[in-house]
């Protein structure tokens, strides 16, 4: 085959160049740098995210998210908060942390009004708190540890980075920040960076 001919995306539209970065990936630090990159626009590879970028509700959000990917946490999941006629959200934020981390942010439910679900490695737990709703639809919920316990998850995690990677995962603890009140935008990012610059710095 001719080399020009070789594939630059994979079948989700992901730069096969950008991937090949995330071979090297084997520190929370560093897999949070490759995020924030991914977030800046600056890569079209991140592991889990089945496309090439991210959608359009995350935009307003990427800028704040790329500063928690670089100071300690590797974010997975993410979303505004939304309150329409129709439809309502919560802001949230989830990731893979230290146990240091976990624990400041777990202490911001002692202090504010933002909820920190904090999943222990090697935790397979299940909940259900309703995040968005659709109508009277529940349509997203948060509570489910997201560390990758079984063989087949470790394994969805290597092929995505690397071995050393997906085994740091299912050793790191998973929080879940949200802010329980439907549609406001204003707190639970400033507030969660101001944790992990705080633990940063200890």
């Amino acid at each position: 085959m001719d080399p020009q001919e070789l594939p630059t995306r994979d079948q989700f539209g992901r730069l096969l160049e950008d991937r090949g970065v995330w071979r090297q990936a084997t520190t929370l630090a560093a897999a949070g740098e490759l995020t924030a990159r991914w977030l800046e626009g600056a890569s079209q590879y991140q592991p889990g995210t089945f496309a090439p970028g991210f959608d359009d509700e995350t935009r307003p959000l990427a800028a704040a998210l790329a500063e928690l990917n670089r100071n300690g946490i590797f974010t997975k999941e993410s979303q505004p908060g939304i309150r329409t006629e129709s439809a309502a959200q919560r802001q949230y934020v989830t990731g893979f942390c230290s146990a240091a981390a976990a624990t400041a942010l777990l202490a911001l439910s002692t202090r504010t009004e933002l909820v920190t679900v904090a999943h222990a490695p090697g935790e397979a737990s299940s909940a259900a708190i309703p995040v968005t709703l659709a109508g009277t639809e529940v349509t997203t919920v948060l509570g489910s540890s997201e560390n990758p316990v079984e063989e087949e998850q470790v394994q969805d995690w290597a092929d995505e980075t690397n071995d050393a990677l997906a085994l740091l995962l299912s050793d790191s603890w998973y929080v879940e920040v949200f802010d329980p009140a439907w549609g406001r935008n204003d707190l639970l990012l400033p507030e969660v960076l101001a944790v992990l610059q705080r633990v940063e710095l200890d």
